[in-house]
Parts: structure tokens; sequence; C-alpha cells
């Protein structure tokens, strides 16, 4: 008799990215020695990040199930936000469950958690900070991230909410970071299967009780604004807006790799974008590369929103002699004798 459905489900999403993992390896890895250490040693690392939660524990369990399989190490990182009274413990405990499956090395990291941008997305940069340091520390080739479907219909409804165009309603892509660092196994797969696995597995979890505190947005949006889009319009809204995340991905990336590659053609010899060529592109063109321009100029691409770039781009499409426009990052974007200036202010 074979494992359970979800089991089986998360497993299979697993190993489908491990296979992958260990490609992207063979591919860019001399060949081993004869000696059996040797091989051993250059084995792909793999980390999981695991918050003691139901969906980062199932993917632990699975990665754990599956690596050795492939012949791939694999090993387990919880962050300790310091959020909580007793996190640290929380941490211990989950380093202890993540050591019993038999990962190895496993880890805890503690972080300090600023304010920049709000709580979720201060713990968000710390947490990935962290586990950037702990992939170059062990030599990860990659780390694996819980989030399911339901963590991306939640990401394309904010992205919605933000008006930042089709990129933000992209949500997360299965493969992120430097060099593909980060993959997400299970952005086809629905929260409820994680939790069943963990059920049938008999895996404690650990439910993070910021995930139902209502002064949290995504938790607002996850336990009032789902259920009532869902009362609306009907079961499969889920599923409707991850499928949406993958189509507007795809469309997103042709329209930047589009800009990429029309960017030097807009420019003169100097390098400064010249107005009347950048007027001539295509909206979505020409906004992805003015986004660029002013990230390059040091305008950090977090705070840059659709509303900061729309006012660059009236510089070009509505020009009637209007001052700089100040940009995140102490940026100032001017027009200058049919040139614009994106630059330091």
């Amino acid at each position: 008799m074979g494992p359970h459905p979800a089991v089986a489900a998360i497993r299979l999403a697993v190993r489908r990215v491990l296979h992958d993992v260990l490609t992207e390896h063979e591919q860019t890895t001399e060949p081993n020695s004869d000696s059996p250490s040797h091989e051993r040693l250059s084995a792909p690392l793999v980390l999981v990040a695991c918050s003691g939660g139901a969906d980062s524990m199932a993917l632990a369990s699975a990665l754990a199930f599956e690596a050795p399989k492939l012949g791939i190490r694999a090993g387990g990182i919880t962050i300790d936000h310091g959020l909580q009274h007793g996190s640290d413990q929380r941490a211990d405990e989950v380093v202890e469950r993540l050591s019993d499956l038999g990962l190895d090395p496993v880890a805890s990291v503690a972080v300090s958690v600023g304010r920049a941008g709000g709580p979720e997305a201060a713990a968000r940069d710390a947490r990935y900070a962290a586990l950037d340091a702990a992939a170059e520390r062990y030599g990860a080739t990659a780390v694996l991230l819980g989030h399911t479907r339901d963590d991306q219909a939640e990401t394309v409804l904010l992205g919605l909410a933000r008006g930042s165009g089709i990129r933000s309603l992209s949500g997360m892509a299965a493969v992120s970071g430097a060099g593909g660092r980060y993959r997400r196994p299970f952005l086809h797969i629905d929260r409820q299967t994680a939790r069943k696995a963990c059920m049938v597995q008999s895996l404690p979890v650990w439910d993070d009780p910021h995930n139902a505190d209502p002064a949290y947005t995504r938790s607002r949006l996850r336990h009032e604004g789902l259920p009532a889009l869902e009362k609306a319009l009907g079961k499969g809204v889920v599923e409707a807006l991850a499928r949406t995340a993958q189509l507007s991905r795809d469309d997103a990336d042709a329209l930047d790799a589009w800009a990429g590659q029309a960017e030097t053609s807009v420019r003169d010899a100097r390098g400064l974008l010249e107005c009347a060529k950048l007027y001539a592109l295509p909206p979505a063109v020409r906004r992805r590369i003015l986004r660029r321009a002013a990230i390059e100029a040091g305008a950090p691409a977090g705070s840059l929103f659709a509303r900061h770039i729309e006012e660059v781009d009236r510089l070009i499409t509505g020009w009637r002699g209007q001052g700089a426009i100040n940009l995140p990052g102490k940026v100032v974007a001017q027009r200058q004798g049919g040139r614009l200036v994106i630059r330091q202010g």
C-alpha cells in the first residue's frame, strides 16, 4: 500500500525540484574522483527553511525522504525572529524535529527585525538575509521554501491592492534569489494538503499566532478577504489566482526581455535616455526601462511603486516644463534638453 495521497503529492513536488537541483549541480561541477568520501562531500546540499508550521514541516519530511534516494545531502534552518515570548525555545524544538527527521546540518538562526517597510516586510527582509547567510556558510546549492498555492493567491491579491502592475500580480516565482537559490515546490499544492500530510505522518506542527492576528494585512486577507471572495464568487478562487500569477509572470518576463533589448537603443552616446525614443516605445516597455534606470540610480526596488514610475513617465509623455521628480532613495528624475536624467539628488 502506497503513502497517503497528501504525502505522495508533497513528495512528488519535492522530488521534481530535487531532480532539477541535481541536474544543475552536475552541469556545473567537475566529475568526482574515485574516492567515496569525495563523492559524498561533493553531493549538493539542499536546506529547508522551516518555521515548524504545517507547510514547512511537510516540506522538511518530504526532503528527508526524497534527498537520500538521489544522493543529495539535506539540512534545515529555522529562523528565530524574536518577536514573541519563548521564540528561542520554539526554534530549539524545530531544530530537534528536523534532526529527528534525519536532516543534517540543522541550525537555528536568531535575527533582529527592524521597522523599515512595516513589520511584515521587515521580518521578511531579516529572514531572507539570514537564509542567504546560512546558505553561504554551509555551501548549500538550494533552499526550499514552503509557500503554497494559498500563499500565492494571497500574494496576488496583495499585489492587486498595491496597484503595482503585472509584475506584482505574478506572485512568487518557483525559482528565485541569487543563482536560483530559493525553490518553492508547493506553489501548486494547497495548504490543506500540506497540513493533511503532517497529520497522517504524525508530524508535530506549530501554528504561529501571527498568522491569525488581524493586525497583519496578510492575516486579514487570509481569514476575512479570501473567504469573502469565495462566498461571493464560489470555490476555485485560490486556484484561479494562482493560475493568474503564472500567466502574469510569463507576460512580465516577456516584457522585461523586450525592455532589456530596447534599452540600448534609447540611450545616446553618453548613456543618457533620449525622451523622443522613449516616447516611441509601448508604455509597458518604456516604464520598465524607467524603473530599471531608477533602481540603478539607487532607488530601493521595494519602495518604488507604480505611482513613482507614472510621475517619471509624464516627463516623457506629458512634458509641460515640470520640475524634477523625487523618488525613494534620494533619487531625482528630471528632463534636460531632450534627455531624461535619473541620478542621486
